[in-house]
């Protein structure tokens, strides 16, 4: 595996990441009647403060 090839693989990793923290967002800003409409797993979290993330972007598969 040449270095280019790794740089690029961290990179598309990157980009998934943000592209998911970016969704997180958007979804968050939405009202919780909506978040338990499309079933968002966390939106029955939201009242008591426990935010289970994406995990970390390195390894979250």
């Amino acid at each position: 595996m040449s270095i280019l090839s790794s740089i690029g693989r961290l990179a598309t990793e990157f980009s998934a990441a943000r592209a998911r923290y970016q969704t997180e967002r958007a979804i968050h800003a939405l009202p919780i009647e909506l978040q338990k409409d499309i079933g968002w797993p966390e939106a029955a979290d939201a009242k008591t403060g426990v935010r289970l993330g994406v995990g970390s972007w390195a390894g979250a598969k």
